[in-house]
């Protein structure tokens, strides 16, 4: 004890009560480190769990596919199946994807089928209407969902598409009359002509129509010629146009000349006129460019085809898809009134085909080669 009478502690004692032990020591860096283990773990799991809440998308993501929905009229007729397959391809070198429907001629079903894209959330929609004024509510059904519209050669009525592009339909009609009127022979004073038009519900058909009387009509009013068929046909069918210029021809009708709204209604037209020994006598129109009728004009049963090179309008109706799909205009040429809207419009002017310009028209294109038309060498490569 020291002089106060208290216990004294030992210096060694003290430094031993200063310095732990070494098993509590390692006792204390365990729970030192599990500590630091946990708290690593619950902040990792919280910025997985909100970083996985950010909208943001990784910057290295890929853009999301562009799906473009084709509602086809039929696929009977030659270029249709032809265009379908040229927007397949370019819509796969533009990394989009499209879905094919056709409705062979049936107004109900392309409207069932344009609501089966709609459910899909395809971003566009490329229509070949069968019915210009009945689709109208079920494209404007899509536009509400968000859907660009692009009416493809057709123009619907009773809506407001995004866009339209086709060929010059007017333009088509005129060249058609006039080149029939030309080939019309002279041993006839005042001709007779017969007019056969497209589908009554396609408006094309009108179009076509109004560009053949701009050439028919002051023909008519001067007297020069007699407009003795005026019809149209029904889905653009081959064979109505032939039982009804056969019928016609049968009940003493006389035709020297047929301008013909599309190239699948004259094949009907020139086998009536063949039953009567007229073929190769009555000059006949076209239009389409197709192979067959590429043929006919070969061997001279058909005058002109207006040809409309389905790749221009294939290309540009993918790539400007994928504009709309990206919220970008498209290049436009013209507007044309539906009677609802000026519609945005890109319009290609057709390509009269005769025998004369086949070689620097079709075959100079790639499009067909001489021998599938039937054509010779040497008429292909003159001395």
């Amino acid at each position: 004890m020291d002089q106060t009478g208290e216990q004294s502690i030992p210096t060694d004692a003290v430094e031993v009560q200063s310095k732990p032990s070494k098993s509590a020591l390692g006792v204390k860096i365990f729970i030192g480190a599990a500590f630091l283990i946990i708290v690593a773990l619950l902040l990792g799991g919280a910025y997985l769990l909100f970083g996985a809440l950010k909208p943001e998308a990784p910057m290295n993501a890929p853009e999301e596919i562009i799906r473009i929905g084709l509602s086809l009229d039929t696929v009977k007729i030659q270029r249709w199946s032809e265009e379908r397959d040229r927007m397949i391809r370019k819509a796969e070198e533009l990394g989009a994807t499209v879905t094919v429907f056709s409705a062979e001629n049936d107004s109900n079903l392309q409207t069932s089928q344009i609501q089966n894209l709609i459910s899909q959330n395809v971003d566009v929609l490329i229509v070949v209407a069968h019915d210009a004024a009945t689709i109208g509510p079920v494209l404007t059904e899509a536009q509400q969902a968000g859907i660009k519209v692009i009416n493809y050669d057709r123009l619907t009525t009773n809506s407001t598409p995004d866009l339209y592009l086709s060929f010059d339909s007017e333009k088509v009609g005129e060249y058609a009359a006039q080149y029939v009127i030309d080939a019309v022979s002279a041993e006839h004073e005042v001709p007779n002509i017969a007019y056969v038009g497209g589908s009554p519900t396609d408006n094309n058909a009108y179009l076509v129509q109004n560009g053949a009387n701009r050439i028919l009509n002051p023909l008519i009013q001067e007297q020069k010629i007699n407009l003795v068929y005026n019809e149209f046909t029904q889905d653009w069918n081959p064979s109505a146009a032939y039982s009804s210029i056969k019928r016609f021809l049968e009940e003493g009708g006389t035709i020297h000349g047929a301008v013909v709204a599309n190239d699948g209604m004259a094949y009907g037209v020139i086998q009536a006129l063949n039953e009567q020994g007229l073929a190769g006598k009555v000059p006949v129109s076209g239009q389409d460019g197709e192979l067959q009728a590429l043929q006919r004009i070969v061997q001279g049963t058909q005058t002109v085809s207006l040809w409309k090179p389905g790749s221009l309008l294939a290309d540009k109706a993918i790539n400007d898809a994928v504009l709309l799909a990206k919220d970008i205009a498209p290049e436009t040429n013209t507007t044309v009134n539906n009677g609802t809207i000026e519609v945005p419009s890109y319009l290609f002017d057709p390509v009269p085909v005769t025998a004369q310009n086949l070689q620097e028209t079709i075959i100079a294109s790639g499009t067909y080669t001489a021998q599938q038309l039937g054509l010779s060498e040497q008429t292909t490569n003159p001395q």
